[in-house]
């Protein structure tokens, strides 16, 4: 096994260089934003946004929840904001995406920074049915994040100006697969190894996210296409099925994005001041999404008697984890799944992806 210099050693200047680029792993989900950093760092965000300003005036800086961003002669809030939907296929190559990424870059600390990027797509976003690479929509997605986005000062001091990140290097990959960059790349106290066991081991990869699930069987180092894939279900739906319950149960016309994400993670429902309990709602729309997701990962990898392991990675499958605890006898969810992508694209730009030379 080869190891590498430590992270500490690669990226010291993250800190005390501002002039210096710095590396960054992001999974731009459909649900939630989240952001590797070779410090060790680890963010995470709703991906909520929506077109106009905020419309409020902050009094004091600290309490400020709402940013507005400019790009493309447009103005967008992102914050805590009853978002647009990002459940459409053009949302990786949008500007609501591009507003909701610099958005993440300003909260994780990089106003100012020139950054080299690794990025996903769903599988079934990146490849076709025969294993060529949508390479149209990859690129796509390459150059939009690579636009200009201008931070709006804080209505509380107009007169500050924000930075903003810039993106000068970027590369887009499967989004499962970063999970198995995550898992083969072992990261140690006294430097990085492959660790050649989960290298050469038939591994499936099944990634519960906001609007997508997707499947990767890797073997030996190659992805049997065959097994892998996407389906258009994931945790967002669960809070679209929870929304047309609470409007059949308590008969409300319309709620905002933000009160649905609430009662979905707590379980109630606050309406005029009372709180009510939606947990039998919660379980049944969680019920219709784990019987759809079982039936499909029956169809991608059977039962699973010829692969090493099973990884469960994303959101979802820490939200999900009891539901999902036995499908498989070899199945496992890695610490802080819902960073697995992030963690995985994050080691593939520092040890796989030639950033200096604009590619492999």
């Amino acid at each position: 096994m080869d190891t590498k210099p430590t992270q500490a050693d690669k990226t010291s200047q993250l800190t005390s260089d501002p002039m210096s680029v710095v590396q960054v792993g992001l999974d731009d989900g459909y649900a939630y934003t989240k952001v590797a950093l070779a410090d060790g760092r680890l963010f995470s965000a709703p991906s909520r946004a929506r077109i106009g300003s905020a419309g409020v005036t902050w009094i004091r800086e600290q309490e400020q929840r709402i940013f507005e961003y400019e790009t493309g002669g447009t103005v967008y809030s992102v914050g805590a904001v009853d978002g647009e939907a990002t459940q459409f296929d053009e949302y990786p190559g949008s500007a609501l995406n591009r507003v909701i990424v610099q958005h993440a870059f300003q909260q994780a600390g990089l106003s100012g920074r020139s950054i080299h990027l690794v990025t996903g797509l769903p599988v079934s976003a990146y490849y076709r049915h025969d294993g060529q690479r949508r390479q149209r929509d990859i690129d796509r997605k390459c150059e939009s994040l690579k636009l200009p986005v201008e931070p709006k000062p804080n209505s509380a001091k107009p007169g500050k100006s924000i930075l903003s990140a810039s993106v000068a290097f970027h590369e887009v990959i499967p989004e499962a697969l970063a999970a198995w960059y995550d898992h083969v790349i072992v990261t140690q106290a006294d430097g990085v190894t492959l660790d050649g066991d989960r290298l050469s081991a038939p591994i499936a990869i099944v990634d519960i996210g906001g609007r997508t699930t997707d499947f990767v069987v890797v073997q030996d180092q190659g992805i049997v296409h065959g097994s892998s894939g996407s389906l258009n279900r994931g945790m967002l739906n669960v809070k679209s099925r929870v929304a047309d319950l609470i409007q059949q149960t308590f008969d409300v016309s319309e709620l905002g994005e933000q009160s649905i994400a609430k009662a979905v993670d707590s379980s109630r429902l606050r309406l005029h001041g009372k709180d009510h309990d939606i947990s039998a709602m919660v379980a049944a729309a969680k019920r219709e999404l784990v019987e759809l997701l079982y039936a499909e990962t029956r169809r991608k990898l059977g039962l699973g008697v010829e692969l090493d392991r099973v990884l469960f990675v994303g959101g979802g499958s820490a939200a999900l984890a009891t539901d999902i605890a036995n499908w498989f006898p070899n199945q496992t969810i890695p610490d802080h799944a819902v960073f697995a992508n992030a963690r995985g694209m994050l080691k593939y730009l520092q040890y796989v992806c030639d950033d200096t030379a604009g590619g492999f």
